[in-house]
């Protein structure tokens, strides 16, 4: 319950509550959960089979997870081998949406800075804890979408297939992107059609990629981007970028450093990362290996692979100029309620707040079943909660 940072969740009748309304997807309660009672839900094998044509698109994190003498390609191999059509390495797109992100900042004379919109879980944090800041989230897809919408072209004309024939599942070390293909914030349809957690599928993959021959696995090598791999670390989808930037990654450095943006302290910077997961998405909750052995690995990798551009910097214009990476619309600010949609009920209810607040203990025990006494006297003007329920009150009386 006190892991969650937008205070989703409550203990009602000995159990946990998620409020979805407040829910960003963060995985945090899943990572603090010592007893495995809260479940990710992901693509079904079924929905896999509902389509023609079936593609896997797994995020760069995958390649960190076997160790640093196990290959991209020798991955991307072994994935096709379990049931997939075809398999597409994301890295390649990673560099071109770095690269259209150069190209936006090249123009854009606005409000500064401008933040990343990569992790899904800052898109919904900076919608619900500071809306104010939407119109600063750079209006560009992030790679699994500009991927997934280019090999959906390329499949449908190659193949001579319907778009919906096509089914194109991204592996990923996240939750918060799962919920992200199902509900998009920034289009009406996500181009990919589902995904499937690393931690579902690293057993099979293990098993295979150890009794596998690698001279045949090699036979798949990708053209690796080092530049696209090493958008798995914090600070690497911006370090190439010639503006002056500034990469966080974790709950409480983000949440501090959009108070800074909200506050103007940093008007000097043009572009802001934010990464929820400690370490970036190498430390996501549906990962298997250790963050830092994981970041470890794909550091040996993107010094195999180098760091040139293996991209073509005039195809990437003319995609930008055609908005090929663009939004379909922007991020619309999803504030939590307020205490009453009635601004003269709003404040007196926000007067009964202090009053209750001054009478609470101050522990933050969470016995009540709220996380904090703060959130109790939130919940209690609310009226989601009696005020006895403060096991430090037993007689609270009228608190008006």
């Amino acid at each position: 319950m006190k892991s969650c940072p937008t205070k989703a969740i409550r203990i009602i009748n000995k159990k946990a509550v998620i409020i979805d309304e407040r829910c960003i997807d963060c995985g945090e309660c899943f990572r603090a959960c010592k007893y495995d009672a809260i479940e990710i839900l992901s693509t079904e094998e079924s929905t896999l089979e509902k389509f023609k044509y079936k593609v896997a698109l797994p995020s760069p994190v995958l390649y960190s997870q076997f160790g640093e003498n196990v290959l991209p390609g020798e991955v991307l191999c072994i994935l096709k081998e379990m049931g997939f059509d075809s398999v597409y390495d994301e890295a390649v797109i990673c560099e071109m949406t770095s690269m259209a992100i150069e190209e936006y900042l090249d123009k854009y004379r606005g409000i500064k800075p401008i933040i990343s919109s990569s992790c899904p879980v800052v898109v919904r944090l900076i919608q619900r804890l500071f809306p104010g800041l939407c119109k600063q989230i750079i209006p560009i897809e992030p790679p699994r979408e500009v991927a997934a919408k280019n090999l959906r072209r390329e499949i449908s004309k190659k193949h001579n297939l319907q778009p919906q024939e096509i089914g194109i599942f991204h592996i990923t070390p996240c939750s918060a992107k799962i919920l992200s293909i199902n509900y998009p914030e920034t289009m009406g349809k996500s181009n990919l059609d589902g995904a499937v957690p690393i931690n579902k599928i690293y057993n099979n993959l293990m098993m295979k990629i150890k009794t596998n021959k690698k001279p045949i696995m090699i036979q798949h090598h990708s053209n690796v981007s080092g530049v696209g791999i090493s958008w798995t670390i914090p600070g690497n989808e911006i370090r190439n970028l010639k503006f002056r930037t500034v990469a966080v990654s974790g709950v409480i450095d983000t949440i501090e450093i959009l108070q800074d943006v909200e506050s103007n302290k940093l008007k000097n910077i043009d572009y802001l990362e934010c990464l929820i997961c400690p370490h970036g998405c190498l430390g996501g909750p549906l990962t298997v290996e250790n963050r830092f052995i994981a970041k470890s690995n794909m550091l040996h990798l993107i010094r195999m692979y180098g760091k040139k551009r293996t991209v073509n910097t005039n195809l990437v214009r003319k995609l930008y100029q055609e908005k090929f990476f663009s939004f379909e619309h922007n991020v619309i600010p999803k504030p939590f309620p307020p205490l009453d949609p009635n601004t003269t009920r709003a404040l007196e209810k926000l007067k009964q707040k202090e009053s209750i607040m001054n009478q609470l203990p101050g522990y933050d025990c969470g016995m009540c079943g709220s996380p904090d006494c703060k959130t109790f006297a939130e919940d209690v003007v609310r009226n989601d909660i009696l005020m006895d329920k403060c096991m430090f009150l037993p007689q609270a009386g009228d608190y008006e």
